[in-house]
This record gives structure tokens, sequence and C-alpha cells, in this order.
């Protein structure tokens, strides 16, 4: 009975853990500046856009420069690559995306570190990883690059 309380209570948390999280600034921005980008006519244009001439670049890298469009359609992937970079509720949503991600990877962190030291967390953030045991920033070649893990 005692590990079935314990259970419920650490589901509990983890429920509570879960609802601040989604109450978050960063999780209430994140949701905000979606909703924007996704109600913006222009920058769905902007994306559509990219997407169709991004589809087409796939098939010319098929063949690689031997393909008869394979400038323009390179030419073209660039200019809408950049259209869409430049476009400013892309820009806000970015923005938005790696703040909530560097909040889920600061709490899982917390979490792994709370257990044991030695449990490695993928973060992806060069900031974080320089928290790992290994010099340079986590191999995840079980010590192959010379690092103490």
């Amino acid at each position: 009975m005692l590990a079935t309380m314990e259970n419920m209570a650490l589901l509990d948390l983890s429920d509570e853990l879960a609802s601040m999280i989604l109450d978050s600034e960063e999780a209430q921005n994140y949701k905000h500046t979606r909703q924007v980008l996704l109600d913006d006519a222009n920058s769905q244009k902007n994306i559509r856009q990219f997407i169709r001439i991004k589809d087409q670049y796939e098939e010319v890298q098929r063949f690689g420069r031997y393909h008869p469009d394979y400038k323009e359609v390179t030419r073209k992937t660039r200019a809408y690559k950049r259209e869409v970079d430049m476009d400013q509720n892309v820009a806000a949503f970015r923005r938005a995306e790696m703040d909530l991600q560097s909040l889920l990877d600061e709490i899982s962190l917390l979490l792994a570190s709370a257990v044991s030291e030695n449990i490695k967390v993928p973060t992806g953030n060069p900031f974080f990883e320089t928290k790992s045991a290994c010099s340079t920033g986590g191999c995840g070649s079980g010590g192959g690059c010379g690092c103490s893990a």
C-alpha cells in the first residue's frame, strides 16, 4: 500500500509541475506567438511558398547539379527561406520556441541531477552541455573522447 501512495504522490507532483510549465510565461508566450503566426495570412503564404519550393528542391537534389532546373530551384529556395526567416512572426515564434525549450532543458537537468549526477540529459543547448562530465560537452561515446564519463 505504501508504494501505491508514493506513486500517487509522485503522479500528483508531476501533474503540478506540468501545470506550472503550462502556466509559465514562456509557455504562454509560445502559445500566443504560435497563434499570431497561424493567423497572419502573409506569414502563412510565405511558409506555403517555401514548403512548395522545398519539395521541388528535394526532387532536384536527387540529380544534383545535373538536373536542368538545379540553379533556378536552388536560387528560389534560398530566396524563399530568407523571406520566411525575415518574417517578424516567424522570428518571434522561433524565439518563443527557444525560450520554452530552454525552460524544459533546465527542468530536465534539475530532475536528472536530483536522481543522480551521472544521468546525462541531451539538451541540444551548449550552455547546458558544458555542465556535463565531458569536457567537450557530452560526447555520447562512453568516454571515447577522453572524458571522465
